[in-house]
This record gives C-alpha cells, structure tokens and sequence, in this order.
C-alpha cells in the first residue's frame, strides 16, 4: 500500500511540476474550464431554453463538436496499424501519444454528450442492469458501447505500455496484441455506429445516404491524424523526444489518400442530389445556396471546402508535405474544413426543412459557445496531464522502483 501511494505521488508531482509557461498555458485553460462550468450551470437551472435548440432543430453545436470528435479518436487506427501491424519503427516511437489523443477525445465525447442533454441526472437509464438499455435494439446502447469500449481498449493499451516502461521492463506484445487487433475494427465501428444513429431517422432524408457511413470514416482518417501532426511538432519542440520525419511525412502520405477518398464520396452525394433534383435536395441547397432566403451557413460551407480541396493537394504533392510551412498549412485547413463539414454542415440541414416543411435557423448561444469552448479547454488540460506523465517515461528520465526493489532494501 505505501508502494502505490509513494508511484501516486511521484506521478502527481511530475505532472504539477514545469516551469513558467507550463503553469501559463494551464492557468490559461483553467480560466475557460472555470467559465464552461460556470455557464453550463446556468444551462442546468435554467434548462434547454437557454441554448438555440428547439423542437425544429434538436441537435446543435454539442452534437456537431460530438461528431467531430469521434473522428479524432477513431484516428489513432493510422499509428496502429504501421506501428503494431507493420512493426514501423518511426511511427512505433510516437503511436503511445495518438493513443492517449484518442482517450482525451473520447472523453471530450462523452461531455459533449452529458451537456446536450436537458436531464444529465437521467443518464443512469442507459446503464445495463441498473437501467435500461435495450440492446441491441437501440442504436443509442451500440453507440454507449463502443464509445466507452474503445475508450478501455485505449486506456489498458497506453497505461500497461507506461506501467512496463516506467518499470524499465519490456512490454508483452503477446498480452496486448489481441487488444491492439480489436482496437482496429473498433476505431471504425465508433464512428460507423455514429453515422447510423443519423441514418436510422427516415424523417430526416439528408442523413438518409448510405454513403454517410463511409464518409463519416474517410473524413475522420484526414482531420484526426491532421490534428496529431500538429500535436506531435508541438511535442518535439518542447521535448527531449526526437519524432522522425519519416513518421509525420508517411502519416501526412495517407491524409492525402484519405482526403481523396472523401472529397470523391463529397462529389457523388452532390451530384446524386443535384442531378436527381428530387424533393430531398433541399438540405443540400441550403447548406450551399441558400433556401427560401436563409443562408445561415452557406458563407461557411464554400470556404471549408475550398480547405479541403487545397489541403487535398497540398497532401498529395511530396514537395509541399515535407515542408514544414506546406505541412501546417496543409493541417489547418484540413482540420477547419472537416470540423465544419462534418459539424454544423453535417447536423443542423438535416432538419431543415423540418417535417412539417418550416425553417428554423440555428445559430449557437454565447453560452453554447462558451461550455464548448470549455470542453476543449478541458480536454487539453487532460491531455496536457497525459503526455507531462508519459513523456518523461518514454525518454527514461521518469522511473519507478518496483515493490520488490523496494522490499529487498
């Protein structure tokens, strides 16, 4: 017990401790984790009302945030599979950090979650045995499932990886590796499941596309890793890590394959809805043209896919993506372009117009903005947590003295 208390407090003081700008960057972060809370307090007294939402349009902002965030955490398959599968060394070094990327957002997921919801105290209904969940037959249950699943599979990968290093011993591939091969199809049913719960609502024809799915999917293989490559310079730079180029050039390689993959599937809904001019087309004009006078988020749409379209290319040309200027540009407008396509332009037209023909447009509330501001803000604070504990760990500047160590002295 004085062994697990003493590795608690060494672990604690290692993630307290840093220098000036460390304390700065999380005073920073406090100060909007401290406004989210206060506001999203006022949300609870006050109700639903407070946001922008109505019966017209029930899904808004937190959902649009909840979707763009399963694609991130779907992400870390792209350092799975080079680094587990395919043993690649330079990615192997660095695929720990996507990993706990992936678990900050699947936390992040499940606030967005807990904040659209009107009766967070009711959330006990989904729970097996204490509620109900009715699996298999709601998609909601699936999307609790894989959500929290992938959320432990994350978790006992990244914590027993650490445990084994901070222990100077070497890590058991043969106790992870079924892990590591379910986390594979896992990444994708989390975002597979999520697009169904869109696409099982007949009421609603913009989500009716069997191409949501595998867009869904496409989109998260491009910002997710988009987001990583940021995250990992930012890593070298304030790091004794050495993250090699042949790592972010190679994950900045399969951006652009995926990117193509998406604006292709992009291009074929388009043109299904446009071509056909059937009834179904009018969330699709709204969103690009405008309908009947609102246009809320057409200045929105036209830019984000310009961003696709140049990252796509700024990807795909060897030149531009091992420059380092090409690069972060190339991850900007990647990770602007599909945070807003598959954001509000993916949530809000899918009930416009509503089902008995009226337009409502929404628009968020401060106080939406500023709980999901929070959010974020609470999500780098987590991840900031993660990688001060882990990265001295990887470099071997962190150790713990094992229990018998310990007792033999």
């Amino acid at each position: 017990m004085v062994y697990i208390f003493k590795n608690f407090f060494i672990t604690w003081k290692q993630i307290l401790k840093g220098d000036k700008w460390y304390y700065a960057w999380l005073g920073f972060l406090s100060i909007f984790i401290v406004l989210g809370i206060a506001a999203y307090v006022q949300q609870v007294n006050r109700g639903m009302i407070e946001t922008a939402m109505r019966d017209q349009v029930s899904w808004g902002f937190y959902i649009s945030n909840f979707t763009f965030l399963v694609g991130v955490a779907a992400a870390a398959v792209y350092l799975v599979v080079p680094a587990y599968v395919y043993n690649f060394k330079p990615i192997k070094e660095i695929v720990l950090f996507g990993e706990l990327l992936a678990v900050t957002a699947i936390i992040m997921c499940i606030l967005f979650i807990l904040v659209d919801m009107g009766r967070p105290e009711r959330v006990w209904h989904l729970l097996p045995i204490v509620g109900a969940m009715n699996f298999p037959r709601s998609l909601l249950a699936w999307d609790v499932i894989v959500l929290n699943g992938y959320l432990a599979i994350n978790l006992i990968i990244s914590f027993y990886v650490l445990y084994r290093t901070a222990h100077d011993k070497e890590y058991n591939m043969q106790i992870i590796k079924p892990l590591i091969i379910i986390s594979i199809p896992w990444a994708i049913s989390i975002h597979t499941v999520t697009a169904f719960l869109y696409n099982g609502l007949p009421s609603r024809p913009f989500w009716n596309a069997a191409v949501l799915a595998p867009r869904f999917i496409a989109s998260a293989l491009c910002s997710g890793p988009a987001l990583m490559l940021i995250i990992f310079q930012i890593i070298r730079k304030v790091s004794r890590i050495d993250i090699d180029n042949r790592a972010i050039h190679k994950i900045g390689e399969l951006i652009a394959y995926a990117m193509g993959v998406n604006l292709f599937l992009f291009a074929a809904e388009f043109f299904k809805e446009f071509y056909s001019g059937s009834v179904h087309l009018a969330p699709m004009k709204y969103l690009y043209f405008g309908l009947h006078g609102h246009a809320n988020l057409v200045p929105w749409m036209w830019p984000a896919l310009l961003f696709n379209i140049t990252a796509f290319f700024l990807f795909l040309l060897p030149k531009t993506r091992e420059h380092p200027f090409g690069l972060n540009l190339a991850c900007i407008l990647v990770i602007t372009g599909v945070y807003i396509e598959k954001g509000m332009g993916l949530i809000v037209p899918g009930f416009i117009p509503g089902t008995l023909g009226e337009i409502y447009e929404y628009t968020p509330t401060m106080l939406e903005k500023v709980i999901t501001v929070g959010i974020w803000a609470g999500g780098a604070m987590i991840y900031t947590f993660l990688l001060k504990f882990a990265m001295p760990i990887h470099t071997g500047e962190l150790r713990f003295v094992s229990e018998a160590s310990e007792k033999t002295e």
